[in-house]
């Protein structure tokens, strides 16, 4: 809890007392462990996540197997809100990549307080926005930015979430999320480590130099956070 008696998610920071009274008897606080599923593409939710920390895959798959991350989401976001004001059916994996705690609360819950509360239900809205500005610049970036755009893009991101130079992370993780060959990553990955910028050992990508990431990266990371920051402000 923060020193407001709001969990550490920024979104339900930003509820007044009165909106954040009326969710806080559905609110339970849950583990989210590292690789669990809390969402499947087409399947029900029963569940909205408000992340306290770690971070949470949202990924898109095709039938052949292959799939790629459009967004990673944490303590600036939620996990399944735009599915429980709509069908309840979720339109993308959800996975969690870093692991932390979460609030949660049942879809019904969910959809009471919105229905009960406009600033809740506003606030979803512009979160579903900023979620989708996220997506669609994710789809820009993996069609058209090179790789190590991309993954200095998806590192950046990471330590945003993770507040952490430490990051767990994989190769052949990073090469699912950003739908290439772990080949690909591997050359790159290579290359920022001989340029002082990155070090990486078995598991684990430590970020050596923040300033030369950001300049490796592409614009799509600063345009989403200044996207986030102009529907929600500025991420805590």
């Amino acid at each position: 809890m923060t020193a407001s008696g709001h969990p550490s998610n920024q979104l339900l920071q930003m509820l007044g007392v009165a909106d954040f009274d009326l969710l806080r008897p559905h609110l339970a606080t849950v583990e989210m462990v590292r690789e669990s599923v809390l969402a499947e593409a087409g399947a029900a939710l029963r569940h909205v996540y408000f992340p306290h920390g770690g971070s949470v895959s949202i990924t898109v798959g095709l039938s052949e197997g292959q799939m790629i991350e459009v967004a990673m989401l944490g303590r600036d976001s939620a996990v399944g809100a735009g599915a429980a004001l709509a069908d309840g059916i979720a339109p993308t994996d959800a996975a969690v990549l870093f692991p932390g705690t979460a609030s949660v609360l049942e879809i019904a819950a969910f959809r009471a307080v919105a229905a009960a509360s406009a600033q809740f239900r506003g606030l979803m809205i512009r979160h579903e926005q900023a979620l989708l500005a996220h997506a669609q610049q994710s789809v820009l970036c993996n069609t058209v930015h090179p790789v190590e755009a991309r993954l200095a893009r998806c590192l950046l991101r990471a330590r945003d979430l993770s507040d952490s130079k430490f990051l767990p992370l994989t190769q052949e993780t990073l090469a699912q999320m950003m739908g290439v060959r772990r080949n690909a990553i591997s050359l790159v990955a290579n290359a920022l480590q001989r340029a002082g910028i990155i070090h990486y050992t078995r598991g684990q990508i430590a970020i050596v130099d923040e300033h030369a990431l950001e300049t490796r990266s592409c614009d799509c990371y600063a345009a989403v956070k200044g996207c986030h920051a102009r529907l929600l402000g500025a991420p805590r």
